[in-house]
């Protein structure tokens, strides 16, 4: 990729796994979870839930909750899709970014890599020298354990606790706050679903950006 940033997000998207399913210490599921209704009756809860929404409804087709349908599971595994969404958005700005802009002078000095010669996408990694990799990941890592927490006894994804934006986000009324959380997880699916496009393409026949191909309008990638 051509700029720091958009690297880091770029590898951290094909890092998504790892990064999103996240140790349970960073996730108190338990703290938000009151008395545990019958699982029947939880799977009907969970069809009102924020991200059930027309036209599919709940879909649940790998049945990750019909063993354990309790409301920390469900928390837990909303909390994950909601920071694999996240990451997901990240890799597609830094994906579009990197495409239209580099920075000026050198990535690695020591590998003589300057940010204008080092590709966009998963090409990026086999160029950026072993210690910058470990860099990333060191830093993806300290956000992970110290900065991207979730707060204790709120919805899955609050991570309000570095959220320069709290007083505006309470100042909305629930049926505010319930609709862009909504957009935010429908945001962050289709993200993901893109970056995973354009990882494929990429592999295929580096060219990911296939809605320019279909239009007639050719982007040269790397």
């Amino acid at each position: 990729m051509k700029t720091a940033c958009a690297m880091a997000a770029g590898v951290a998207a094909c890092a998504a796994t790892a990064s999103a399913f996240v140790a349970p210490s960073a996730f108190k599921g338990a703290s938000l979870t009151a008395a545990k209704p019958a699982s029947s009756s939880m799977k009907m809860s969970f069809e009102t839930e924020i991200g059930a929404q027309a036209p599919i409804g709940y879909w649940d087709p790998l049945g990750l909750l019909t063993k354990d349908p309790s409301q920390e599971r469900f928390d837990r595994l909303r909390y994950v899709e909601i920071k694999h969404g996240r990451i997901a958005m990240l890799a597609i700005l830094g994906h579009i970014t990197a495409q239209n802009f580099r920075f000026p002078g050198m990535l690695a000095p020591s590998a003589d890599l300057s940010f204008a010669d080092c590709p966009n996408g998963l090409a990026a990694i086999s160029k950026i020298p072993l210690y910058g990799l470990i860099q990333i990941f060191l830093f993806i890592g300290f956000l992970e354990t110290k900065v991207m927490l979730q707060k204790e006894g709120s919805f899955p994804g609050d991570m309000s606790l570095i959220n320069p934006f709290e007083k505006e986000w309470e100042s909305w009324t629930e049926e505010e706050q319930a609709t862009k959380r909504a957009i935010e997880l429908n945001n962050g699916r289709a993200a993901q679903m893109g970056i995973l496009g354009l990882m494929v393409h990429e592999q295929i026949n580096n060219t990911p950006y296939v809605i320019n191909e279909i239009l007639g309008s050719h982007v040269q990638f790397n």
